[in-house]
């Protein structure tokens, strides 16, 4: 697994224990004058957040600088007073990009729950376009150039390693100042389909080598199906050779 991706793994796994642990925790004190304005609210989620990550950021869940922007609920809302309104993850939710933190009266003469946009943003080292890059185009050195970005902005997970993109060629043309992400870049074509391989077939103590034909194009580390002279239909993996290694 890629160290970006465990990275990534890790700072979401800690953002959900810690918001388990302040579920408890974070709720709004009770006053002589229940309130529950937008202001309010919105003060309870940024505490209640800003809490979860800073917890996460103390088990050394994440090597991001992280930022929350907190939304506003539908002002069409009109919420009864309530003495004790405790934030919670609905389940599902990550505390990354996007998301909603639910809020619910747990001591109030009516009891309600509502829910509030959160945008949280986990800036972090990258590598970003220097200029266009054409698809099928294979990327060098000179194309990208390190800076802090959104992690967070894409679902796509960020390519943070220079091994990871240079040399591999462009899936679609991709514009300046785009970060890297996966699904941007695959592994350059090693053959095309129709093109003769080798394949080594490998058993139980033994390794032959054969050849056949490529049914689909194919890149180091990809799955494919090769003709074999006999006409059977082998499933190998490409090796950095160009060579398949398939398995009976």
């Amino acid at each position: 697994m890629p160290a970006a991706i465990h990275r990534t793994r890790l700072a979401l796994a800690g953002l959900a224990l810690a918001c388990a642990a302040l579920g408890a925790q974070a709720q709004q004190p009770s006053a002589a004058q229940p309130q529950t304005a937008s202001d309010d609210l919105s003060t309870l989620t940024q505490r209640f957040v800003d809490d979860a990550l800073h917890q996460a950021q103390a088990g050394g869940a994440l090597p991001l600088r992280m930022e929350v922007e907190v939304g506003a609920l539908d002002s069409r809302l009109r919420l009864a007073p309530c003495e004790r309104v405790e934030p919670y993850l609905p389940a599902g939710t990550r505390l990354w990009g996007r998301a909603r933190l639910g809020l619910r009266c747990v001591q109030g003469a009516t009891r309600w729950n509502v829910f509030l946009p959160i945008t949280v943003k986990a800036f972090g080292p990258a590598w970003v376009l220097a200029g266009p890059v054409a698809a099928g185009s294979v990327l060098g050195e000179a194309d990208a150039v390190e800076a802090e970005v959104d992690w967070a902005a894409e679902p796509a997970a960020i390519v943070a390693s220079r091994e990871s993109w240079i040399g591999q060629t462009a899936t679609r043309s991709l514009a300046p100042g785009q970060a890297l992400r996966q699904g941007m870049v695959r592994p350059p074509e090693l053959f095309r389909a129709g093109s003769p391989v080798r394949v080594v077939v490998q058993g139980p103590g033994y390794a032959v080598t054969s050849s056949g034909q490529a049914m689909t194009a194919g890149a180091a580390g990809q799955s494919v199906r090769i003709r074999m002279a006999n006409g059977r239909i082998v499933g190998g993996v490409v090796s950095e050779d160009g060579s398949v290694q398939a398995v009976l």
